[in-house]
């Protein structure tokens, strides 16, 4: 069995699931790859392909068992090489390129990545990344001078054609790796001797611990024992280590059998209560006087957007959000019917002046707008503001008026025991409108949307499917806007009752 280098970074973060991985491919796979997902591995792969382009000339290992063809490159002191392929006796590596140093004759190896300078928190994975490869070139005897990471610079604004001199920044780890690659070898060496083993491991993985939304790929093939509403989905239990690992100990995973006197904050006990009583907490006085500052005409607005790593057009950088649609909602009294106004850009062109335009001319010019998290949408506004500033005053009056509906729920003015702690609108909409669903959608979340629209306008469907396609585009984002009135629709409702 031949560790790859995926499957090493695997392991570190979860060792059983890497053996799932290699074991039982079946389990590992049983849950599908969210379009988020596949959109972050194809944004991975576009990143590096064009990170190429700082070392043209190169020649492109294609086949990933064409171990020969590596290392006759390798002998002949090719100054440029794409994507070669290494093995050992334990081990096998693919890094994204090699360049030949003359001064120090050696190789210089560079690992183009998808985050930005300005974002460091993958710099530890990045190091055992670097750290794996230099000791798999040391084990076939290939001279290793320097080691690099290419990311995308967060400062950068596209003006014209791609810079990529400017696009990239080039950060030199060789000190941090080289200081490490005994460690790693040593920790290579372990994950090669655990994971060549047939048996299933009999311990539960090392997610046990760990809040749900970081649990592994096979959590639930590994941890039957644990239920589908378990100890992990206490709000924020990830970042209390020391709470989650007592629950655990004492062989605590419902979270209907956590004892009263456990210590949780506030929050956590309220959820945890709710599920236990079946009951509602619901605080009239501060869900009042929250409401009390929504004015009419009231505008339900949302927007979809696709975070493009390389950026399109003029005036963005790096994972700007590329706002493609709305829909908006509008009640413009108490006895009046809802509207609905809507809008979509499909075109492979810049949509930042048509997109204001369109809000310009059915957004109420007065009244307040409700949005579902205020900081994403007034970030999207102050973004077409920076890049059309003849947007500013209107972009900065429409932030002015802005009402985040995600705050009562967060602040837990209300609580239902269908949350499950949770305060994403998915969760908060079956519980109060359960006549409403996204399952009933083509689309379903946001990143599904996100992929969608960018194979729209990338050439990737036929005009008929683009047409079913953009349809189900503005389904999605219609149901957003009609959850938000909904919701406060039944909180106005409750709120009038005595």
């Amino acid at each position: 069995m031949l560790l790859t280098k995926t499957n090493y970074l695997l392991y570190r973060e979860c060792p059983q699931n890497a053996w799932v991985k290699i074991f039982e491919p079946k389990e590992y796979n049983s849950k599908q790859i969210s379009d988020f997902d596949k959109m972050i591995m194809k944004t991975g792969n576009e990143i590096d392909e064009l990170a190429r382009d700082l070392f043209p000339g190169g020649i492109l290992v294609e086949d990933r068992n064409d171990y020969k063809k590596s290392e006759e490159l390798v002998d002949k002191k090719e100054k440029i090489i794409y994507q070669p392929v290494f093995c050992t006796d334990k081990f096998e590596m693919i890094p994204d390129m090699l360049i030949w140093n003359d001064n120090e004759n050696a190789y210089d190896i560079y690992e183009a990545k998808s985050n930005s300078n300005s974002s460091n928190k993958y710099d530890e994975s990045n190091k055992y990344d670097l750290a794996f490869q230099v000791n798999v070139l040391k084990e076939k005897s290939i001279p290793v001078n320097k080691v690099f990471i290419i990311k995308l610079n967060s400062d950068y604004i596209r003006e014209g054609d791609l810079d990529l001199n400017d696009l990239f920044v080039i950060e030199d780890f060789t000190n941090e790796v080289m200081d490490m690659v005994g460690i790693v070898l040593s920790e290579m060496e372990t994950a090669h001797d655990l994971l060549k083993r047939e048996n299933k491991p009999d311990n539960s993985c090392s997610c046990i611990v760990k809040g749900r939304s970081t649990h592994c790929t096979s959590f639930d093939y590994l941890n039957p024992h644990v239920p589908e509403y378990s100890v992990h989905d206490i709000s924020r239990i990830g970042s209390s280590k020391k709470k989650l690992s007592e629950l655990i100990d004492r062989g605590i995973y419902s979270i209907f059998d956590v004892p009263e006197e456990f210590k949780l904050s506030d929050i956590q006990r309220n959820q945890v209560n709710a599920a236990i009583s079946k009951k509602i907490v619901f605080k009239k006085t501060d869900l009042k006087e929250f409401f009390s500052e929504i004015e009419y005409p009231i505008s339900f607005l949302d927007y979809e957007t696709y975070p493009s790593a390389i950026p399109r057009f003029n005036g963005y950088g790096p994972y700007n959000q590329i706002p493609f649609q709305f829909s908006l909602h509008i009640k413009k009294n108490r006895e009046s019917e809802l509207e609905h106004f809507e809008f979509i850009h499909t075109n492979n062109d810049n949509p930042d002046k048509i997109f204001t335009q369109q809000l310009i001319k059915y957004l109420p010019k007065n009244g307040s707008i409700i949005v579902w998290s205020k900081q994403f949408e007034s970030g999207i506004n102050r973004k077409l503001a920076d890049r059309n500033s003849e947007s500013i005053e209107y972009m900065n009056e429409i932030n002015d008026r802005i009402v985040d509906l995600l705050v009562p729920f967060q602040k837990q003015f209300y609580v239902h025991p269908e949350f499950k702690g949770k305060t994403s609108i998915k969760y908060i909409l079956p519980a109060l409108a359960p006549q409403f669903s996204y399952e009933e959608l083509n689309i379903h979340d946001g990143g599904m949307a996100a992929d969608t629209w960018n194979k729209i306008v990338s050439g990737t469907y036929s005009n008929k499917e683009n047409e079913n396609m953009s349809k189900d585009l503005l389904s999605y984002c219609k149901l957003d806007t009609l959850a938000m009135f909904e919701i406060w629709n039944h909180c106005t409702k409750l709120l009038e009752q005595k």
